[in-house]
């Protein structure tokens, strides 16, 4: 896989939503990224559940490629250390390495932020991203069986088994 140096990775801002959200919408089409059906209307209602410093694009110029952010996974404080990954790339721009660089900027940025784990619901068909989140250091976990029933695309009426992943940080929350 070649990966394409002129990416450069930087903090999502609204200008980025139109893009951002195409991409989105483009994994949810194929089945195997999310349960979602439809990506969020606006800028400010995706925003509601995913931390606002850890939402990050990747650009070649102006073009956005890719994008990858982080949600928290519970209001409890005792998980305030604890969050999820969300990595999306373009068609157009898959195979090379843009998930790669997204993901890997996404855990600096993640233990800046003092956060010790990172979990990741992949669907087992979902080769490309279990391979990318494997090599960046997430561990299999566990496996949630017929989670959810899928209500669109290809595989709308199935129900869908979902493979928990995580990585935990070498460097926050080792003490």
């Amino acid at each position: 896989m070649a990966v394409n140096k002129a990416v450069t990775i930087c903090s999502m801002t609204g200008d980025h939503w139109t893009s951002v959200n195409t991409i989105y919408q483009a994994g949810i089409d194929t089945g195997h990224a999310t349960f979602e059906s439809s990506a969020p209307a606006t800028w400010d209602t995706w925003r509601q559940h995913r931390f606002d410093d850890s939402n990050l694009v990747a650009l070649d110029g102006d073009v956005v490629l890719g994008w990858a952010s982080l949600a928290p996974t519970s209001d409890r404080c005792v998980y305030a250390g604890v969050a999820e990954v969300s990595v999306y790339v373009a068609p157009q721009a898959q195979g090379r390495g843009v998930g790669r660089q997204l993901l890997a900027a996404l855990i600096e940025r993640s233990e800046a932020r003092n956060i010790w784990t990172l979990q990741a619901g992949i669907f087992p068909e979902n080769l490309a991203s279990l391979a990318l989140h494997k090599a960046l250091g997430f561990e299999t976990v566990g496996v949630r069986r017929r989670l959810g029933k899928m209500r669109h695309g290809p595989l709308a009426g199935r129900w869908r088994d979902v493979l928990s992943l995580e990585r935990r940080s070498a460097r926050v929350g080792i003490n």
